[in-house]
């Protein structure tokens, strides 16, 4: 008997990927099922196993290999029951990880019986969205009509239900005389869901109902797809899930207790980045609707999103974010590039002031103070733009508010540094007229740090909420990074201190580099020996590009076809920002300086 039921394993194994993923369970049960084919085989006519078989095969593909490993399976030796046995089952499992959407994002479906069309329409529906031919096809109106059609299906039990991957129904008979409210949740679901999701309808609901039919329909929708009620914002919605529920005849509007909506998720979420919205059709034929979150209210809680509105419709969370979505295939190596870059800056921006404040021979010329202190500005905002990903992730309001303030102090004490560099560079080489300020560095300093930090704690002050968790988005419309930075409620924040002040302290130091690169080329033109001045020129110059910050102008140059150049270029050369000024700082020291006088001390002291 034993051998008997090893000789039926091809069979089974293949009943057993055709019909269900259950492998383990048709093994356990493979003597008892080849026992009951073995007696029902003989009166089975021919037509009838040639028609199950060709159903199969138009099922999945996996059934063709299957029928495939059966045919091996009759042509060789089978000496040892055991290997035998363990090859089919091993072969068995690697086709079905072959193919993990047929075995598992297969729709469940009730009895057929007198609603075929309207299941017909559910499973077409979940193909529309796994394709995306709903949302390039404009079919968005195909789920009104699925929605009066479940209105209309028949059914003798409380509810039906149709579960698909990308799209799941439910219609629920309701009895207004008995209704104490309805909790309807994914976890219910004995299928693996992609994301979790409940709703929670209170008792007020049927109340709203003028009907008054002894029976009423709820018809609940979800639905995942990622611009089926897409608005001319581009809006993104958390897991791309929508919610839907609809009372039959019936419009509801002003509950006094309102209707619950849970989303859940794994990302660091809060009032600043998304918020509950639900949707509202277009007014005119062919116009596209929009996202409102008017009667809704946001509640955050830990991995999940509560909405509580006071109206039926279709609901979803809305992700805020600030600047145009960024190409999936390249955020992913840029943010390699500032990882290395940065740290690489900050290691080396570090061992150059160490170095300085360790020589004995400290350098008594005020420029090389005043890089000493551009390269800790560097330096710590290298170090907070590193740590701003990881607490990011950490899920505390107060730790990423932190980090995020430090971050934009960071940044405002390397501009103002950069400009400080401008301005010394005016006093050195353009106005050269002896100029006399009393305790020049200190009072640099004091502008340098104190009026940054002034700055990011008046807006701690007075505008608390400007700094939090900030979404970085792709064009795929899911979520790929987060960090801790200037929030969506403080972009007037963000556009006046760091895109205005970035633009003036370029413009300022780019001119200030004109000027100077002007002055060398008069100075060189009547000398013999060109050949080498250039090349110190040009480390001159290149050097001062990177102390004056003139490489941030390719921020301003985001648009059309620039923008994946500049985001490269931007990347790579600012992340290395500080290890370019240590080696021009290095190599400059290296040379032999003529006239070893103080330079700036003469004029400033």
């Amino acid at each position: 008997m034993r051998w008997s039921c090893m000789r039926a394993l091809p069979f089974l194994l293949h009943n057993a990927v055709c019909a269900a993923p259950g492998l383990e369970a048709a093994l356990r049960h493979t003597c008892f099922v080849q026992r009951s084919r073995r007696r029902a085989r003989d009166r089975r006519p021919y037509a009838l196993r040639a028609k199950e078989q060709r159903t199969c095969l138009r099922k999945s593909p996996s059934c063709r290999r299957l029928q495939e490993m059966s045919y091996i399976w009759s042509t060789t030796r089978r000496d040892s029951p055991l290997r035998t046995c363990l090859f089919l089952y091993l072969a068995a499992l690697l086709l079905q990880q072959a193919d993990p959407i047929e075995a598992q994002e297969s729709c469940q479906v009730p009895s057929q019986k007198g609603r075929k069309k309207e299941v017909n329409m559910v499973v077409n529906m979940n193909d529309c969205m796994g394709k995306g031919d709903c949302v390039r096809s404009g079919k968005s109106d195909r789920v009104k009509q699925l929605q009066q059609m479940l209105f209309q299906v028949p059914f003798q039990e409380d509810n039906f239900t149709v579960i698909c991957p990308n799209i799941q129904t439910f219609v629920f008979k309701i009895k207004p005389r008995n209704f104490r409210g309805l909790n309807l949740s994914s976890k219910s679901i004995l299928t693996r869901t992609r994301t979790q999701h409940s709703m929670c309808f209170p008792a007020e609901l049927v109340n709203k109902s003028q009907s008054g039919e002894a029976v009423m329909k709820l018809v609940c929708i979800y639905l995942n797809t990622l611009g089926l009620f897409q608005d001319g914002k581009n809006s993104y919605l958390l897991n791309n899930d929508i919610l839907g529920a609809t009372l039959e005849n019936t419009s509801i509007t002003n509950l006094t207790e309102p209707v619950e909506i849970r989303f859940w998720h794994n990302q660091t979420l809060d009032n600043s980045n998304a918020s509950c919205v639900f949707w509202v059709e277009g007014t005119e034929n062919g116009s596209l609707g929009n996202w409102n979150s008017t009667g809704c209210e946001t509640i955050h809680h830990k991995d999940v999103v509560l909405c509580q509105c006071k109206h039926l419709t279709y609901f979803a969370v809305l992700l805020k974010i600030s600047s145009a979505p960024i190409n999936k295939a390249i955020l992913a190596p840029l943010t390699y590039i500032s990882m290395v870059g940065c740290s690489v800056s900050a290691a080396a921006s570090l061992l150059t002031v160490l170095h300085y404040l360790a020589s004995r021979k400290k350098s008594r010329d005020y420029t090389t103070k005043i890089h000493m202190n551009l390269l800790g500005a560097l330096f710590l905002l290298n170090v907070f733009f590193l740590l701003s990903g990881p607490l990011a992730l950490v899920q505390s309001t107060w730790l990423c508010r932190g980090t995020a303030a430090f971050l934009q102090y960071s940044l405002l004490c390397c501009l103002t540094w950069m400009a400080i560099e401008g301005f010394h560079l005016y006093l050195l080489l353009i106005k050269v007229y002896n100029v006399y300020i009393r305790r020049y560095v200190l009072k640099l300093c004091a502008v340098g740090w104190g009026l940054p930090a002034l700055t990011v704690v008046s807006i701690l002050i007075f505008k608390e909420e400007t700094y939090g968790l900030h979404i970085i988005e792709t064009d795929t419309g899911y979520n790929s990074t987060t960090m801790c930075w200037i929030t969506d409620k403080a972009q007037d924040v963000h556009y006046i201190l760091n895109v205005g002040y970035a633009g003036i302290t370029i413009l300022f130091n780019m001119v200030i580099l004109v000027t100077v690169i002007r002055m060398l080329r008069k100075l060189r033109s009547n000398m013999n020996s060109q050949k080498e001045q250039v090349k110190k020129d040009l480390v001159t110059v290149l050097g001062l590009t990177c102390l004056l910050g003139t490489t941030w102008a390719l921020a301003f140059l985001s648009f059309s076809v620039f923008l994946i150049p500049q985001l490269i270029l931007f990347t790579i050369i600012n992340s290395l920002l500080g290890f370019f000024i240590c080696l021009w700082y290095c190599a400059v020291r290296r040379q032999p300086d003529p006239s070893p006088s103080t330079g700036s001390s003469q004029m400033t002291k």
